[in-house]
């Protein structure tokens, strides 16, 4: 199973909070898999970095690339399988994290309980 991690999953990561969960800090560091971030994650950081919402490394780029974490672009199947999917989540960068989980077969590493409603593999971080 190769994971998608949500922002605060990614946060907690590159932070090391003992927030995040034994089981998630394990599968993350598990070199057997692939662990992506989202464009849409650096986007929800970069906007909330900017409205001084959230204090956040200043170049995730590099910061990913220590990680050896693989940067997952948004496609345009991507955003129509996001417009498309129902109502339960009305946090579009959470919605494109969905979609993108299901197209790409990836499990979504997240605490968020409004994701577990739709049909995507989760793992609790």
């Amino acid at each position: 199973m190769n994971l998608l991690l949500d922002t605060h999953t990614l946060l907690w990561w590159l932070s090391d909070a003992p927030t995040l969960s034994t089981e998630a800090r394990e599968s993350i560091s598990d070199p057997n898999r692939v662990v992506y971030v989202s464009a849409v994650t650096a986007w929800e950081i970069s906007i909330k970095r900017a409205n001084g919402r959230l204090e956040a490394p200043s170049d995730l780029s590099v910061e990913l690339a220590s990680a050896a974490f693989q940067e997952l672009p948004i496609s345009v199947a991507h955003a129509t399988v996001a417009g498309q999917l129902p109502g339960h989540h009305r946090d579009p960068f959470d919605r494109m994290l969905v979609a993108q989980a299901q197209i790409e077969n990836l499990t979504l590493v997240t605490r968020d309980k409004d994701i577990a409603k739709y049909d995507v593999a989760t793992l609790i971080a």
